[in-house]
């Protein structure tokens, strides 16, 4: 049997809905961050990339390296409020060609390629800051991985990291009931934070912030299970069958998690010496 997180699998999902997505959910393709309660889900969003960004301290002018960008939400971002140098790597040839539109229309020289997380070809090219949100839970070999993009950060650069976990020591019946629904849908494997950054400190990075936001970030899955209502998803869910079922009832699964605290939403900062 495959894995949930199947690179295939994923590739060809973010292919088909990335469009739907960015219509109904906007520029980013991640969690809101509210600080207030009152903002709206793009306010929400760009206030969680501000919040990485004060946690990583990213200074004006450095070159960030934003793995797994989506559709280019975050790099735009940091471009303009922070003048960074970003590039964008997506293993989903739609989402690059959508982010390159975006930096188009928003002024933002960055480029944006496709190329597999999991085999960085980044040849003799080194990062002030490797970023990642909401990526690193979808892939296979995460040890790999780790070694591969902290060999890519500078000395004195920060690797920064809001990513999918789950509460440590679940027993196997909470597990069942509250994660496998989420991993199936979502097409993640869901490690803790202590692998995190475990893996980090392996690879020589020191971890300087740890953060669990769920209280600031649960208000995500109340508008996610309004937009999922719309029509056109459910549409979708009838063209792509079994797997796009499981992805809508992973929705609801994803705010079950958060109640009941077995899903963990979770940031980390290193910094390489």
């Amino acid at each position: 049997m495959d894995a949930y997180n199947d690179k295939a699998k994923v590739r060809h999902h973010y292919d088909v809905v990335s469009p739907y997505y960015q219509a109904l959910w906007g520029a980013h393709l991640h969690h809101g961050y509210w600080i207030r309660g009152d903002e709206t889900k793009e306010q929400a969003q760009t206030q969680l990339v501000e919040h990485l960004a004060r946690a990583a301290n990213i200074l004006p002018g450095a070159r960030l390296a934003d793995i797994g960008c989506g559709f280019g939400g975050s790099s735009i971002q940091l471009a303009k409020t922070h003048a960074v140098r970003p590039v964008g790597i997506t293993i989903s040839p739609v989402q690059a060609k959508m982010a390159a539109e975006a930096a188009q229309v928003a002024g933002v020289a960055a480029p944006f390629l496709v190329m597999d997380a999991e085999a960085l070809g980044f040849a003799r090219e080194s990062f002030d800051v490797v970023w990642s949100l909401e990526s690193i839970s979808h892939y296979q070999h995460k040890p790999e991985f780790f070694a591969s993009a902290a060999a890519l950060v500078r000395p004195g650069g920060v690797f920064a990291i809001l990513d999918w976990f789950r509460k440590p020591g679940l027993d196997r019946a909470d597990y069942e009931k509250s994660l496998r629904p989420i991993e199936r849908g979502m097409m993640v494997s869901l490690d803790t934070m202590d692998d995190y950054a475990s893996l980090l400190e392996q690879n020589g990075l020191r971890v300087t912030g740890r953060e669990i936001l769920n209280d600031r970030c649960a208000k995500t899955w109340d508008l996610c299970l309004e937009i999922i209502r719309k029509k056109e998803f459910w549409a979708l869910a009838l063209k792509l069958g079994p797997e796009f079922v499981h992805f809508l009832e992973g929705f609801q699964a994803m705010k079950s998690g958060f109640a009941s605290g077995h899903f963990i939403y979770g940031l980390l900062v290193a910094r390489k010496p």
